[in-house]
């Protein structure tokens, strides 16, 4: 079944895989990405009508709302972005401007459909790659008479076409040898296109970037890349010449089409941390922009038109998805028109004990899984014991209840305090299956049981 086309209940199913938990959010987002398969099956003058309910997630850090969000969109094979709003200032500051979202979301689509595009001319790319190769191998000869057997019309189409003839065959069996492997260790030169320098990089972050302007896009034609000898294997000359050639077979402006109607109808931008700009105005200072933050996003959600350099973008059918702890603030400090944008809340709740352990062991992405796959690479079997779980998870648990409360990251902290050890030595280790027990993992973090203070640990 295709992935667009998965129930609500599939849908839930599948972030089971990666997420513990948070059922209410699952739904919610479930139904979302539910309804806009449905929005493209209704009456074309219903279907302008019918706008996706954004949703904004309420609950601490760590425990899931970005996650869910960047799940539903591999789910959905949708364009994706995680932004927080806290980078963006109102209009007449120094700062990032709110449809740079948009702007990277169309980059976002871009690659993606462009991979896409590649993917479907790679096998055509990889031949015509090889045909260069072999050009570089065996470099066609012009023959130095041509002008005097041109006179000699019948005897030179004779010849040329027994040479054509075993040329060809040279040409297959060396087409052959190259395809199968057989020189992949020789050095062979190619000639590439150099990467021009990224002319206003060194003003990245400071807004100018908003302007509109690509200065290498506006001065390509008139500057074309250089192109440069390189001496390189023939396996990675493969690589670079499959690549170039299925640059040139892929058709940008068809990419740029199907990528701005991809963002228009199932772009996704995951605004975090927007309880940041949610308190009340002091009236001067940092925060005195943070109402005009707000009312600077509402027109994005709402649904207006973003000029992109790959052409106009419509945000009225983007979903967004908003976050925040909400600890100081409150979802009700947010202006009432951007509050009416966001109809569906879900509150998720903090994680307990028997969360962490179901973190540790269940997702098919776990923590364990990722340690014993990392370990695995230099031979070394880790074996958790279900008392060491227990003891890792009440652990953390307890550490998030007496300090700050950081969700399913405590974990990072201590498996990686845990297993430092057994990290370093591991390459040098004779021996190759170690057992993590309760006695352990007692071991290994009583110097931080003693104070419960993990902050020294986190870089």
């Amino acid at each position: 079944m295709n992935k667009k086309q998965l129930t609500p209940r599939e849908i839930v199913t599948e972030l089971d895989k990666y997420i513990i938990g948070q059922k209410e959010a699952k739904k919610a987002v479930a139904i979302a990405l539910r309804n806009r398969y449905r929005r493209k099956l209704v009456d074309p003058k219903m279907k302008e009508e019918i706008i996706p309910k954004n949703i904004l997630m309420i609950g601490p850090t760590g425990v899931g709302k970005t996650e869910i969000a960047r799940r539903l969109a591999k789910i959905a094979r949708a364009p994706f972005i995680k932004i927080e709003v806290t980078k963006f200032t109102e209009v007449g500051y120094v700062g990032r401007d709110v449809e740079s979202m948009v702007r990277d979301l169309t980059e976002s689509a871009i690659r993606m459909i462009k991979e896409d595009k590649i993917a479907e001319v790679e096998s055509e790319a990889e031949k015509m790659a090889i045909s260069r190769i072999v050009d570089a191998m065996l470099p066609t000869q012009k023959n130095k008479d041509e002008e005097y057997f041109s006179n000699l019309v019948d005897d030179v189409n004779k010849k040329s076409n027994e040479l054509d003839a075993r040329t060809a065959a040279r040409r297959q069996r060396m087409f052959k040898r190259v395809e199968s492997g057989k020189f992949d260790e020789q050095l062979i030169e190619i000639e590439v296109e150099e990467t021009a320098p990224q002319m206003m990089e060194v003003f990245s972050g400071s807004g100018v970037e908003e302007m509109g302007i690509n200065f290498q896009d506006m001065l390509g034609n008139i500057f074309p890349n250089k192109k440069k000898s390189k001496k390189v294997k023939v396996a990675q000359a493969k690589e670079i010449l499959k690549d170039a050639e299925a640059q040139k077979l892929i058709d940008m402006e068809q990419v740029k089409a199907e990528a701005i109607e991809k963002v228009e109808e199932d772009g996704i931008i995951f605004l975090d941390e927007i309880d940041k700009i949610a308190g009340r105005e002091s009236g001067s200072g940092p925060e005195v922009s943070r109402q005009g933050v707000q009312r600077d996003i509402l027109p994005i959600v709402e649904g207006s038109t973003v000029v992109t350099k790959h052409g106009s973008v419509k945000t009225d059918h983007i979903l967004f998805i908003a976050a925040g702890a909400f600890h100081v603030a409150s979802p009700a400090d947010l202006i009432p028109e951007l509050q009416g944008r966001f109809p569906l809340r879900v509150n998720l709740a903090s994680l307990s004990r028997q969360n962490f352990q179901d973190i540790l062991l269940l997702p098919q992405n776990s923590l364990i899984k990722q340690y014993k796959a990392l370990l695995n690479t230099e031979g070394i079997e880790i074996k958790f014991s279900e008392k060491a779980v227990e003891e890792i998870s009440s652990f953390a648990y307890d550490v998030n209840e007496e300090t700050e409360n950081i969700g399913a990251r405590r974990l990072h902290t201590i498996m990686e305090k845990l297993l430092e050890d057994l990290s370093f030595n591991a390459s040098e280790m004779d021996e190759k299956t170690i057992e993590i027990d309760l006695e352990y993992v007692n071991e290994k973090l009583k110097d931080v049981v003693a104070d419960k203070d993990l902050s020294k640990y986190i870089l």
